[in-house]
């Protein structure tokens, strides 16, 4: 048995007890369930009680001198940052397409020449599991240092078996042995292979009758993804992949609606999605489809951003009854940041969300988005003592200073792995 962890007296304790069932909506997406100089007292990784810090010094009073205290006096402190959408686990660099969009070329253009989705693919292909797991490592060390303690991983840069294996089992092998949780995703459906070019067909009944019932008895992925666009797959290939994933037991998620409206967000309610992804062009029609449903919208807008794109209109979705979550699309391409609280200020000031509601998007939300709701996501009893804590003195002032990584430490499954702002050195990142 580990000594107990004591964090003390926060300034603001974000609770969003009661939600562990069902994502927030609408106006319960602002209700975060805020203590006031709260407290909350760990045991071998698990939240034991959360309260007043009056309440539970006294509560614990025989027990404070066996415990490690810290300190989150004039802190905000939040549920550990969940990011539900990444590409974690890649090889290689992109920077001569951000300076081709800069001068005008589409992202559709260079993916169709060649590049893209396609690029990445060689890269990833080329490296050894060796390459990958040090590289998607050093990734995961940043996202930590950004207050992120859990991660969704999709494969998708090899749309071959051989690629995806290796995408997939170092994502496994990076869920073993660093601090982070890793949920992965199998999305051999992110693009056509340009040797499959001329018969996309052949490529589906590929993932259809092999690649995903390998996936499944392996027991690599926990969901199938693909990414429903026009001149990749149609809204009838994306089903015929999702529904053959449902019967291996993968839970479906979809790319939807980002270039140009395609019946994603539809298709995504059709097949009982967990997720649907990116929505930027996503019509009316599907995001009430979506809510009726309760599919939660994972909006992207550090994708828009650098895409130099009008945003997916989150405070629609959210007046609509859409359950929204917000991460980072972590990829090579058209969104190459760990920064989930970057992430948060993009809610804000581009798709009209709240303070509140951003962080409702990146914590219990996002934890449902990857089915994840009961474990984490919120600061209750009986949950994981994933945490973090936030060098301001309250959750709107982590918004209204843009820009900044305010992340104090980190708490992850009861042990503190970043201080100060810092990777803990004297601890091993290795799960326990």
């Amino acid at each position: 048995m580990s000594s107990p962890i004591f964090i003390r007296n926060a300034s603001q304790l974000v609770t969003l007890q009661g939600s562990s069932n069902a994502p927030l909506v609408k106006a319960a997406m602002s209700e975060l369930g805020i203590i006031e100089n709260g407290s909350i007292w760990i045991v071998d990784g698990v939240i034991q009680d959360v309260g007043k810090d009056s309440e539970l010094a006294e509560k614990y009073e025989r027990r404070l001198n066996e415990a490690e205290v810290i300190d989150a006096c004039g802190k905000l402190v939040t549920p550990g940052l969940v990011d539900p959408h990444t590409h974690l686990v890649f090889a290689g660099s992109r920077e001569n397409e951000f300076n081709m969009r800069l001068q005008g070329a589409t992202y559709m253009e260079i993916m169709n020449s060649g590049g893209g989705i396609h690029a990445t693919t060689r890269a990833t292909k080329a490296a050894t599991h060796e390459e990958l797991f040090n590289e998607s490592y050093e990734r995961l060390n940043k996202f930590l240092l950004h207050g992120v303690t859990t991660v969704e991983a999709k494969s998708g840069y090899g749309m071959n078996w051989e690629t995806e294996l290796k995408q997939l089992e170092v994502a496994k092998e990076l869920n073993e042995k660093h601090v982070i949780d890793l949920v992965p995703t199998f999305m051999g459906a992110h693009a056509v292979p340009e040797e499959y070019k001329e018969n996309p067909e052949a490529f589906i009944n590929l993932l259809i009758d092999e690649m995903i019932p390998k996936v499944a008895k392996l027991g690599l992925a926990e969901f199938n993804d693909v990414f429903c666009e026009h001149g990749v797959f149609t809204p009838e290939q994306s089903k015929r992949i999702l529904e053959a994933g449902k019967r291996y037991g993968l839970i479906p998620k979809i790319h939807a609606d980002e270039i140009e409206p395609y019946e994603g967000a539809e298709l995504a309610a059709e097949v009982g999605a967990i997720s649907a992804d990116h929505l930027l062009k996503a019509s009316e029609k599907g995001m009430k489809a979506m809510a009726e449903k309760g599919v939660v919208g994972v909006l992207l807008p550090g994708t828009a951003y650098f895409l130099m794109a009008e945003s997916a209109n989150g405070r629609k979705m959210i007046d609509l009854g859409v359950p929204v979550a917000l991460s980072t699309d972590c990829n090579p391409g058209s969104s190459p940041t760990v920064s989930l609280p970057f992430i948060m200020n993009l809610g804000c000031l581009k798709m009209g969300m709240t303070p509140s509601e951003v962080i409702t998007a990146t914590t219990i939300n996002a934890a449902h988005a990857i089915n994840r709701g009961k474990e984490i996501g919120s600061l209750e009893v009986g949950k994981k003592a994933d945490i973090t804590i936030f060098n301001v003195t309250n959750y709107m002032k982590l918004q209204y200073s843009y820009g900044v990584n305010h992340t104090d430490t980190v708490v992850k499954n009861g042990q503190v792995v970043v201080r100060g702002g810092h990777l803990s050195e004297e601890l091993s990142f290795a799960k326990r």
